[in-house]
């Protein structure tokens, strides 16, 4: 049952046919893990935390700078040289005190995600390490964890789903297989544009809440490629790769 808090505060989703009680209900039991808390991050956990997710793990190793302001809406100048695990952990408490908000603040390696990714329902990836990005994949394949991936440089963006409670999805290592990349340049490297970053966390943030709720997801096996310049938003279907070092063998069986 919800509370008369829950119900006045969550009103405008909970009208939704799509959502209603039992998908607030759903959303409130929900345990989440956002890994980067940079520009995708910020947006990602501000609006799950603004829906009503019950339980939120954030994780990033990195402490606020100046230069992350320009994107980074989480933080204000007052936050500079501080966790931003801590301070995001503290913005989304003082936002919505109903929910869960654990701060994790240290790099997400594969050991440390083989620990805690179990314990959560649903992962998101807000990274631009590659090598984290390919961590996050393996380690969610292995314990079968739906996880949401997306990526931002200059005025591009891509974002992409697998389900990996569903034995036959393909990965993100079938779409990039690591030994054809190499680590891309990142913000600081770059330069990215921040309002396509709060364009495509939202929509981050907007396939995980379908994926908790149990709607269709869109972007399912799917990469979305925005372009913010001409606003063009193109999907194209990603199909398993037998090669693949960490599923192969199942697209094989």
């Amino acid at each position: 049952m919800l509370s008369r808090k829950e119900l006045q505060r969550y009103s405008r989703q909970i009208m939704l046919p799509q959502v209603g009680e039992v998908g607030q209900q759903k959303l409130s039991a929900a345990r989440v893990m956002v890994v980067g808390l940079g520009g995708l991050g910020s947006p990602v956990a501000l609006y799950l935390a603004a829906a009503g997710v019950g339980e939120l793990h954030l994780v990033d190793g990195d402490k606020v700078e100046v230069s992350n302001l320009q994107r980074q809406i989480l933080y204000k100048v007052n936050h500079r040289e501080k966790p931003k695990a801590e301070v995001a952990a503290r913005q989304l408490t003082a936002a919505n005190p109903e929910i869960r908000v654990h701060a994790h603040p240290h790099m997400a390696n594969q050991n440390w995600l083989r620990k805690r990714v179990a314990e959560v329902d649903l992962l998101l990836d807000c990274t631009d390490n590659l090598e984290t990005r390919y961590s996050i994949n393996q380690v969610c394949r292995e314990v079968g964890r739906p996880v949401v991936m997306a990526s931002v440089r200059g005025f591009s963006g891509q974002l992409i789903s697998f389900d990996f409670s569903t034995s036959r999805s393909p990965c993100y290592a079938c779409l990039f297989p690591p030994r054809q990349q190499r680590e891309p340049l990142n913000c600081a490297g770059a330069g990215v544009i921040g309002p396509a970053l709060g364009v495509i966390g939202s929509m981050q943030a907007l396939e995980a809440l379908k994926l908790l709720l149990g709607l269709p997801v869109a972007s399912l096996a799917r990469l979305h490629l925005f372009e913010a310049e001409t606003l063009e938003l193109r999907p194209l279907q990603v199909q398993g790769n037998n090669d693949c070092p960490v599923c192969g063998q199942n697209q094989r069986s």
